[in-house]
């Protein structure tokens, strides 16, 4: 099982980026702005969906972290520390 750890700001980062490529999409296929405004707002807003797209897709890959993984391995000051035997251990070992 793999979990997807994201911090705020890269959170944040992620969906403004989606935001603005959508909302760069959706002004180049309405008809409510006048055609040089629409296209002139419109790709700019899709070209920095798409060039933030790659930076977004590489901090979604280091977010991966697989689920079966021990504390002591992570923590620094665990190192060396005694695990004791759990409940379902023995499926494991």
């Amino acid at each position: 099982m793999k979990n997807l750890v994201l911090n705020v700001p890269t959170f944040a980062f992620i969906v403004s980026t989606r935001a603005a490529l959508a909302a760069g999409v959706g002004l180049l296929i309405a008809e409510q702005f006048p055609v040089a405004r629409r296209r002139a707002i419109g790709g700019a807003l899709v070209a920095v969906g798409a060039l933030t797209t790659i930076p977004a897709v590489m901090s979604l890959r280091r977010s991966f972290r697989k689920g079966n993984r021990s504390a002591v391995n992570q923590d620094k000051n665990l190192i060396g520390a005694t695990r004791f035997p759990r409940r379902g251990d023995a499926d494991f070992a």
